[in-house]
């Protein structure tokens, strides 16, 4: 397994393919340290005897230890350790811990390449599962590149006028094809070392230029990365870990990019890549029910705190609140241990999550994202969006005023207040917030993705029979 400074100095290495703000920069670039950090824990914490028996799992193909976010999940068990993992990793920076991407691609590929090889003769898997011992060996970290650009959404991949609005195959060769579009909305892409791309939707028999999936490293000749990039700062003298963290949201492009066949994971199989991109989703949103209850347990904590240094904790109208959000977070994380204990084993031996129990959570969390907001904006008050900047916080001159006026209770110094609000200001009004909000609501798939999940599973024909039987309708 690596360590923090071994990704970081791997991603140094890279060739500059990532543009911010009108610039071409490179993995170095302040503008990216916070996304860096965030992943930089998933190393650090390995050897935490708080977080060891969570982030680390055997191997199921080489019987070493691994970095849980690099394994196939074998079991129940495994997935509710990811679950617990990711809730507790992201509590510890929190937000979004980002690494959870290539763990759901690669848990989904394992399945969707088995099932295309059955069919089809094909040797995908096999190839596939060479990616995953590289990709364990080495404890790579990846983004999963699904949300193509899509262009008319009345219209299908084929269909569009453009027909780069999904990636697509462009040209097939001897040792490999050449790919051509751009996926949207894709996290932590330029702080990865490796770019898996899995289909975005269903695809039909007119399709299959569209039907690709294939992993390339995120500095490869072609691949452009244009980086919308948001971190929050702590200031010398107001340091704390919330002042550490940030994220990419990337735009990238494949722009006549190779890959070669040992990298290839489908091409042309339109009905298992809308399996693949089934899976990847299915995955993700069992992800989900560990990282939205901890983004909640954040809000819950600083709602909490705040209205303890008001004096108010414990009246009727803030219990209200605060059970509201606890409600939240723990229904979503017990849909997904429900969702680990209700899943299946399938033939490729990667265990899955039941679809009805993960969507039904995600859903919940998406629906909610921004009442949980709304609910800490009335905690707080509205001091967050008018707190007065930590430079003047920290101003000799200035400081005495801000101290005399935000003081609550006299047993709390004035420093845990602005510290307090400094936190809940970072969630409701800095620009990672409202990527953090967005993402919230979106992220892993927006509600009514889910809604279409649980529409195409769910047993609804079995509660038609309950209502019929208790009238005495017989047919």
């Amino acid at each position: 397994m690596r360590t923090s400074d071994e990704y970081r100095q791997d991603l140094y290495r890279m060739k500059p393919n990532i543009y911010v703000r009108g610039k071409k920069v490179g993995r170095d670039s302040p503008d990216l340290s916070g996304g860096i950090n965030v992943i930089s824990k998933t190393f650090d914490l390995v050897e935490d005897e708080r977080f060891r028996d969570l982030l680390v799992a055997k191997s199921h193909l080489s019987g070493k230890k691994i970095n849980r976010f690099t394994h196939i999940n074998q079991s129940a068990e495994d997935l509710m350790k990811k679950q617990e993992m990711t809730r507790k990793l992201c509590q510890l920076v929190g937000g979004c811990i980002q690494r959870c991407m290539g763990c759901d691609a690669v848990n989904g590929l394992s399945v969707a390449t088995f099932a295309a090889d059955m069919e089809h003769g094909t040797d995908y898997h096999k190839r596939f599962m060479e990616y995953v011992k590289e990709f364990q060996e080495r404890d790579l970290v990846a983004a999963c590149a699904q949300t193509d650009v899509k262009g008319d959404r009345s219209k299908r991949p084929h269909q569009q006028d453009d027909p780069d609005m999904y990636v697509r195959v462009v040209e097939r060769r001897s040792d490999g094809i050449v790919v051509r579009g751009a996926k949207n909305c894709i996290t932590m892409g330029a702080v990865a070392d490796e770019i898996i791309v899995v289909p975005t939707r269903a695809m039909t028999e007119n399709d299959k230029d569209y039907s690709v999936a294939f992993a390339v490293p995120a500095d490869t000749d072609g691949v452009k990365i244009i980086s919308r990039t948001s971190r929050l700062r702590a200031h010398e003298g107001l340091e704390m870990p919330q002042g550490e963290i940030g994220d990419d949201e990337n735009m990238i492009v494949f722009d006549d990019v190779f890959v070669p066949w040992d990298r290839v994971f489908m091409c042309g199989e339109n009905k298992y890549a809308t399996l693949a991109a089934h899976l990847f989703a299915l995955f993700h949103r069992h992800s989900y029910t560990g990282c939205k209850p901890a983004t909640t347990d954040v809000i819950m904590g600083f709602g909490a705190l705040i209205a303890d240094y008001n004096g108010v904790y414990g009246r009727h109208n803030i219990r209200e609140k605060l059970v509201e959000l606890a409600a939240t977070a723990e229904l979503v994380y017990s849909a997904g241990i429900a969702s680990a204990v209700h899943g299946q084993k399938t033939p490729a031996g990667t265990f899955i999550p039941n679809e009805v129990y993960a969507n039904v959570g995600r859903r919940h969390a998406g629906l909610n994202y921004y009442k949980e907001l709304e609910i800490l904006a009335e905690l707080a008050g509205g001091l967050p969006a008018a707190l007065p900047f930590a430079e003047d916080y920290l101003n000799p001159e200035t400081r005495p005023y801000i101290e005399k006026y935000i003081k609550r209770r006299a047993d709390v110094p004035a420093e845990h207040v602005y510290r307090c609000l400094f936190g809940i200001s970072n969630i409701l009004c800095s620009s990672l917030g409202g990527t953090m909000a967005v993402a919230g609501v979106h992220g892993g798939g927006s509600p009514v993705m889910e809604e279409i999940a649980i529409w195409r599973s769910y047993d609804f024909e079995e509660k038609k029979e309950i209502a019929k039987y208790l009238v005495g309708v017989k047919e």
